[in-house]
């Protein structure tokens, strides 16, 4: 079985500004949350902070969760309101068939793999000299989509692998962010998706290493073309650092469509 939980944050509080903060410590307290050891199911979550008042994590479990640790550390743990709700996820799983339509957030990691970056990182540059010297080709090295044309790129290039479609936009003449340019010139006609958020983190990751993210927040409509493969991303995800906040799809009922 499949679960889908909601949990307030309180961001006064101090454990709560070291979890937001810190993509790899919310990690931390989210695996804390299973009964089973970090690599014994694939956990998904996105952090949500649309009013950083209110800011709402959801996590995506194969098991059922118990949140009481971030409630407690991190929440409202004696005021009113639901403060961590779980949900089954086997009523959405159910409504997955060709042709439905939903409303959708993903929060992604959009990247490129190249042996050439423009702007490569010491390591990455201590990589490609190190095998220059040694005369062998190298893997291609990982780098994140830094401008928002081609963030969009990257998830339009992609969504028919991952079992669904991006309609074509309704806006006419399109909304401001939705014209294709140079970059995205194969997402014309203009679609129904549109990036809400854009952050850089960078932050610790054990000794002296360093991780840095890109990620862009979609919004959008959804059309499902392909129900296996897109069951598949919905309980697995999209893209890379899933570990830290990527790639959590989630699904909402389409309101307000004209026909």
């Amino acid at each position: 079985m499949t679960y889908l939980s909601r949990i307030r944050i309180n961001p006064l509080r101090a454990a709560s500004r070291k979890l937001l903060a810190n993509p790899r410590a919310m990690h931390g307290a989210v695996a804390g949350g299973i009964t089973g050891t970090p690599d014994s199911e694939r956990v998904l979550w996105r952090l949500d902070t649309d009013n950083p008042h209110r800011p709402h994590l959801y996590i995506l479990t194969r098991s059922k969760p118990d949140w009481t640790h971030i409630v407690e550390q991190a929440g409202w743990p004696g005021a009113e309101g639901e403060h961590a709700a779980i949900r089954d996820y086997t009523p959405l799983l159910a409504q997955i068939a060709t042709g439905r339509e939903f409303a959708f957030r993903l929060t992604a990691n959009p990247v490129q793999n190249t042996a050439t970056p423009d702007k490569a990182t010491p390591t990455q540059a201590a990589r490609l000299e190190a095998a220059r010297l040694e005369g062998r080709q190298t893997r291609g090295l990982r780098i994140g989509h830094r401008t928002a044309n081609a963030q969009l790129h990257w998830l339009l290039q992609r969504t028919e692998r991952w079992g669904f479609t991006i309609p074509p936009s309704r806006v006419d003449p399109p909304a401001p962010g939705l014209a294709p340019t140079n970059e995205t010139a194969d997402a014309d006609p203009p679609r129904e998706v549109r990036i809400t958020a854009r952050q850089r983190h960078s932050f610790a990751k054990g000794g002296n290493g360093r991780v840095v993210l890109h990620t862009a927040t979609f919004e959008g409509h959804l059309r499902i073309t392909d129900p296996d493969a897109f069951t598949e991303r919905l309980l697995n995800g999209i893209g890379p650092a899933k570990s830290y906040g990527c790639g959590l799809l989630t699904l909402a009922p389409l309101t307000n469509r004209s026909t």
